[in-house]
């Protein structure tokens, strides 16, 4: 697989969490958490002022392929790839993203809540793409409904998604990866839970094994 196709970073893993962290200093602790528990990639947003040395810290742990989320122009894109991103997940579709993403030679996975916004991935040569967000749209119902007419397509769904409803998108033969904040929450990282981190990441990844 190419160096920009997503599945390549992700190497089979199939659930995907996704982290607001606030503080640089959970960052290595949590990173430790998650690989303890089985995680091997990681959505960082990038919605928060630290959001460039959590990257850092995450990306030097090793153990992860740590991308960032919440990605929304060209500059960001840059900057984060700067940081360690392996990775690129953006709310929604913009095309001088997807330029940035393929100039940097990292994999991009896009937002699309519409087929008129799965055309436009496809044409611009991107079949995998982020279904966001997922539940509030719709959930499997949507998902199968954007599926049918463009077979080839891979979805991370991602959006009001939890561990009772993880198994099912899992199911779905169009869904590379599902991902979700459960397995570390803000609250979570709060109260420095990180067993509990870790315990929800072991469950998740081996549901999702099954």
């Amino acid at each position: 697989m190419s160096g920009t196709d997503p599945a390549s970073v992700l190497d089979g893993a199939r659930v995907m969490p996704v982290l607001t962290v606030r503080r640089v200093s959970t960052a290595g602790p949590l990173a430790d958490a998650l690989a303890a528990g089985g995680a091997r990639c990681a959505e960082v947003t990038f919605r928060t002022p630290d959001a460039e040395q959590v990257l850092k810290e995450m990306a030097a742990h090793g153990g992860l392929a740590v991308g960032v989320g919440t990605i929304l122009t060209p500059e960001q894109a840059e900057r984060a790839v700067a940081a360690g991103a392996r990775f690129v997940v953006s709310p929604g579709f913009d095309e001088e993203v997807v330029a940035k993403c393929r100039e940097l030679g990292v994999p991009l996975v896009p937002g699309v809540a519409t087929a008129t916004e799965l055309m436009r991935a496809l044409k611009a040569g991107i079949d995998t793409v982020k279904l966001f967000p997922a539940e509030p749209l719709g959930g499997l119902r949507t998902l199968r409904a954007l599926a049918a007419p463009f077979p080839g397509t891979r979805f991370v769904p991602t959006g009001g998604i939890d561990a009772s409803r993880m198994a099912a998108y899992l199911a779905e033969p169009t869904v590379l990866a599902v991902g979700g904040s459960w397995m570390a929450t803000t609250d979570h990282l709060r109260r420095g839970d990180y067993d509990e981190i870790r315990r929800l990441t072991a469950e998740a990844v081996e549901r999702s094994r099954t």
